[in-house]
């Protein structure tokens, strides 16, 4: 397994670093491999947190406000040729 060492790293982003692994109960590296493996979207779970963090954004459609989304697409997938004249 190989080693990576980070030079120049200012003193806000330590402290983030640190207070995340206290905060978790890890040690830095650990804390360090988890974060880098969520942000390139390596960890199985990284995918699912990001969709759950904006879900109040953009909200969830039950199988019924699909089938009437469909229903009100409906009358959109033909071509009234006057509309084009």
């Amino acid at each position: 397994m190989s080693s990576i060492t980070i030079h120049g790293m200012d003193e806000g982003l330590n402290k983030c670093i640190r207070d995340k692994a206290k905060e978790k109960g890890l040690s830095i590296n650990k804390t360090l491999k988890e974060i880098l493996s969520q942000s390139l979207g390596l960890s199985d779970s990284s995918a699912q947190n990001h969709r759950e963090e904006f879900i109040d954004l953009w909200g969830k459609w039950s199988s019924d406000d699909i089938a009437e989304f469909n229903k009100k697409l409906s009358a959109c997938e033909s071509v009234d040729q006057r509309d084009w004249q």
